[in-house]
């Protein structure tokens, strides 16, 4: 599929889409799974209109069917967040809304785990286009409807990886820095405007998809990384953070949480019972 055909699948699909509600509206990234496609529940059951995007439409599509089934509002779109043509057609669309509050940047991920002697130039440039550049796309396009809602919320996913290194890690490690940096700035360059910015940093999280996706489908290796973990948090354990900030009095910024199960002590220090 060219440019041209992303931006004008996304246009259409933005036309398509059911008309617009009064109940406040909260765009999630990367919502085909994990902690997006929990995002999107937790803040459709706090009476927000989802539009759930991602690049996997049969995914989004059945999760935003899922979501209207109990008595919520959810859209569908398939949205690559790394297209600037395509990300800047999607928020066109959106003006068929009386206001855009939320915006949840969650699209991101790993890929590989080699030291930085070895590390695939590649895996690295792709997860900065998508943890950093994705970001950056959604949230320009976005920001003029966020601060014309006169309440408007910009959440960055981060990770502990943002925070602090690890071997083994510094690909990801140095993509979710700049997410967390992305966040720091932006709080400092938009103050005095109605908009808050909250970056939510989450440690182990067992997802269906996370290490699997790093580890190249190698679901042994995938699996190693929380054996022995008791309780590694799960994806509606973070969705229900990502909703609980959001949901603060407008007055209210989170600007950091940090959120890790009781069993990790840092990214280098889990306790295992094996």
């Amino acid at each position: 599929m060219t440019d041209a055909d992303t931006t004008a699948a996304a246009a259409a699909d933005a036309a398509t889409a059911p008309s617009a509600t009064d109940a406040p509206v909260a765009v999630v990234t990367g919502a085909s799974s994990g902690i997006g496609a929990a995002a999107a529940r937790r803040l459709a059951a706090a009476g927000y209109h989802v539009v759930a995007t991602a690049r996997r439409k049969d995914r989004i599509e059945a999760l935003a069917a899922e979501i209207e089934a109990a008595g919520h509002r959810a859209t569908a779109h398939v949205l690559d967040v790394t297209d600037r043509a395509a990300v800047d057609a999607f928020a066109a669309g959106l003006d068929r809304f009386p206001a855009v509050n939320v915006l949840v940047n969650n699209a991101g991920g790993a890929l590989g785990a080699d030291p930085v002697a070895t590390g695939d130039p590649d895996e690295w440039r792709r997860m900065y286009e998508t943890n950093v550049i994705g970001t950056l796309h959604v949230t320009q396009a976005l920001l003029p409807a966020l601060t014309a809602s006169g309440d408007g919320t910009v959440l960055v996913l981060s990770s502990t990886a943002g925070l602090a290194t690890y071997e083994g890690g510094a690909g990801y490690v140095a993509a979710k820095h700049g997410a967390h940096v992305l966040a720091e700035t932006l709080r400092l360059e938009i103050v005095g405007t109605p908009v808050r910015v909250i970056e939510i940093a989450p440690g182990m999280v067992k997802t269906e998809e996370f290490s699997t996706t790093r580890f190249h489908g190698d679901t042994e290796k995938a699996a190693k990384v929380y054996a022995g973990v008791a309780e590694p948090l799960t994806a509606d354990d973070v969705a229900d953070t990502i909703a609980w900030a959001v949901t603060r009095p407008s007055h209210v910024n989170i600007d950091l949480l940090v959120i890790r199960p009781r069993a990790q002590a840092s990214n280098t220090k889990v306790h295992r019972e094996l």
